[in-house]
């Protein structure tokens, strides 16, 4: 595979270059500080300005209709600046250009894009995480709304949020899988609390909790049609997993390179075992590079990977553990006293990464069974 810059890749490359020397606003890593998450929508709206978030979406919705290696491109130049990375949204534009009718489609995804608009995606409960077909939050029908009760937890942005992309239960008598429907739901209404959560490295911005006490939603906002809510989710999930929204390779392989550069001023100061983590680190980084860019040679050609996808959850698992695993060696005693040490957050960050957005253990059913073709149960 030839994975050099086409002329129009390369004149692409090197104008949003420039651009970010001039705009880069400093921030730190999404892992280690709230400040990132304070000011992501800030970042948000000055990328899709510039013309540099959105390549590979739909013009007609605000995006600009470039193929796959723009967005793997736009990743690369952000992560060897240390800039900031691009939002991470398209499971959700995903999910309702599959899914939604054309008029929920106009109406959303331009904000959406944009970042005029924000939005949390709300899944996951406190008794419903791999299991998310058991579900308890229920949207009952009245008159042209659903109005809502139930408890969505790990939800991202959600404070800040304008919409949520809600996962709720409309037909109880009905098998599990069958009666979840999807909405989009204002935030912004009686009826919603949020419950920040803070995470094991001190972030707080992150993620939240919510509760969902009497809500109402136009029944208008349905995403799909009533009981279709599993297979939009599974949708979401898929291309959660898939090559284009692993955009932190580049972040993986810019972090395992920094660690070596590191050890390699000083390679005295630090132990066999900490040259060996960085090493391990780096070996798993490109390993993970390379496989990302075949997957999206595949779906430059028009291959869809489905379930192929929980092959590359299982490795981004791998190489961001195996990365914050060096961070955290090569920090040493330090981390252990340092509250604010980047190695020992980033180490801590990592430790998630196994069950954010499907658990390690759920995809090896889903490898073993769908790709694999061996018995369940």
């Amino acid at each position: 595979m030839d994975f050099r810059d086409s002329p129009a890749e390369a004149e692409f490359r090197s104008r949003l270059r420039a651009w970010i020397a001039a705009h880069n606003p400093g921030l730190p890593v999404s892992s280690t500080d709230d400040e990132y998450w304070a000011r992501q929508a800030e970042w948000h709206t000055a990328l899709y300005d510039a013309g540099f978030f959105g390549l590979s979406w739909p013009s007609r919705f605000g995006g600009h209709d470039l193929p796959p290696v723009f967005d793997v491109i736009l990743d690369e130049e952000l992560a060897a600046a240390s800039a900031p990375p691009r939002p991470s949204l398209g499971y959700l534009v995903q999910g309702i250009t599959t899914h939604a009718s054309e008029a929920v489609q106009q109406r959303f995804l331009p904000g959406l894009i944009s970042g005029r608009e924000r939005w949390c995606q709300g899944f996951s409960e406190p008794d419903a995480g791999s299991d998310l077909a058991s579900l308890r939050t229920a949207a009952t029908r009245d008159g042209d709304e659903y109005v809502i009760h139930g408890h969505k937890i790990w939800t991202s942005y959600s404070d800040v949020a304008d919409w949520c992309f809600l996962l709720a239960r409309t037909n109880p008598d009905v098998p599990k899988h069958k009666g979840l429907s999807a909405f989009a739901v204002p935030m912004r209404q009686r009826g919603i609390e949020q419950y920040p959560l803070r995470m094991i490295n001190g972030i707080t911005r992150e993620f939240g909790q919510v509760v969902f006490d009497g809500a109402r939603v136009p029944a208008e906002n349905m995403i799909g049609q009533p009981g279709e809510g599993w297979r939009i989710a599974m949708t979401i999930v898929s291309h959660e997993r898939e090559p284009s929204e692993v955009g932190y390779v580049a972040r993986y392989v810019k972090m395992a390179k920094d660690l070596e550069a590191t050890v390699r001023a000083n390679a005295d100061a630090y132990r066999s075992d900490q040259r060996e983590a960085v090493a391990w680190a780096y070996v798993q980084a490109e390993m993970l590079r390379l496989h990302v860019r075949r997957r999206l040679s595949e779906r430059l050609d028009g291959l869809e990977h489905g379930p192929g996808g929980s092959i590359d959850k299982i490795l981004m698992t791998w190489v961001e553990q195996s990365v914050g695993a060096a961070a955290l060696s090569v920090a040493g005693s330090r981390a252990v006293v340092d509250g604010d040490d980047v190695g020992m957050k980033v180490y801590l960050y990592s430790r998630a990464q196994s069950v954010m957005g499907g658990t390690s253990q759920i995809q090896k059913n889903i490898i073993a069974t769908r790709i694999l073709g061996l018995p369940m149960g």
